[in-house]
């Protein structure tokens, strides 16, 4: 069988990403570009948007030189179609409709999402997982069945990522926020009631974020704040997960996403496993945040199942979830 090569770009939110990933599973090239807000503030759409335009010839130029590879060699160029903030996921797709039309290859919308479900697959070689998956964008608990994933937890409200980017900007800790409030963590050590909320197999952020910085503006110790804030939120995604470990009987547990490379929740999440006598694997640090990689092997995975799309139809989704994609390839793979 002929080796495939795709790219991939990814412009879902603060990242603009190309890569470029062949079908016997290499990723040849991943390159990116930050967007970086001013401290204390969040993302702003349109400035991020800004930002990947500014960035965009360089980072697919360099990841095309890197792969060794000439844009008339590629088979399928994909990109993140959804969910995502809206500017930044138009950027990345006229981009690619551009690259498409002009090279005459078939272009690839990518669920970014399931995007980052297939990279950690990929990485960790497990075949049929239950997934927690957590970031920014995401906080879902996800098995595959009848080519869907299906969804047997997730946030009511906030994601984990922003719970803690929300709280970082609010204290002045550096942007990302997770990573920060990981740091600052290990210098606290008193654990702090603050309200734990799961509803079945769902989890909610809200009440605990605004605990939290009620707290802060008390005077209560930031490292221990962070601690408490850490160990609760991670608590609740960990209960949720093992209750649906049980239900599913999964022999995998993955965890991807950006908030995977969280240490304390690998050592949650592997504790669980083990009771459950299940494989744990969390996605490699490199693939774990956004990425052109993810979108590029997910672009293989598509177009090698069939699944293309007419550029004028190529309208990107902000809220396209993950169980409302139709898996091709899983089954026959």
């Amino acid at each position: 069988m002929k080796k495939l090569l795709c790219l991939g770009i990814e412009s879902t939110a603060h990242t603009f990403g190309a890569a470029i990933a062949s079908s016997d599973g290499m990723i040849l090239s991943d390159i990116r570009e930050i967007y970086v807000p001013p401290v204390g503030k969040g993302i702003h759409p349109s400035e991020a948007a800004q930002h990947h335009s500014g960035k965009a010839d360089k980072v697919i130029l360099e990841a095309l030189r890197k792969a060794r590879v000439r844009a008339k060699q590629l088979d399928a160029m994909a990109f993140s179609c959804g969910p995502g903030l809206g500017p930044c996921l138009r950027v990345g797709a006229t981009i690619a409709r551009a690259l498409s039309v002009y090279f005459k290859k078939p272009l690839v919308p990518v669920n970014h999402a399931l995007a980052h479900i297939e990279i950690g697959c990929l990485t960790t070689h497990m075949t049929d997982p239950l997934v927690v998956l957590v970031s920014g964008g995401h906080t879902a608990i996800a098995a595959y069945a009848a080519e869907r994933w299906r969804i047997y937890g997730e946030t009511e409200d906030i994601t984990i990522g922003n719970l803690f980017d929300m709280f970082a900007r609010a204290t002045g800790l550096a942007t990302p926020g997770g990573p920060e409030v990981e740091r600052v963590a290990r210098a606290g050590g008193e654990l702090i009631d603050l309200p734990y909320t799961v509803k079945g197999n769902d989890v909610a952020y809200s009440g605990l974020l605004s605990a939290a910085l009620r707290l802060y503006k008390k005077g209560v110790s930031l490292p221990d704040l962070c601690f408490s804030l850490q160990e609760v939120a991670l608590s609740m995604i960990a209960e949720a997960s093992e209750r649906s470990l049980a239900h599913t009987e999964k022999k995998e547990l993955l965890l991807t996403g950006g908030v995977a490379a969280n240490e304390r929740l690998q050592s949650m999440l592997s504790s669980i496993a083990k009771e459950h006598d299940t494989e744990f694997s969390a996605v490699k640090r490199i693939f774990s945040g956004d990425s052109g990689a993810q979108i590029a092997w997910n672009g293989i995975l598509a177009f090698r199942s069939g699944v293309t799309v007419n550029v004028e139809n190529s309208m990107v989704r902000p809220r396209w979830r993950l169980d409302e994609v139709k898996v091709t390839w899983r089954d026959s793979r």
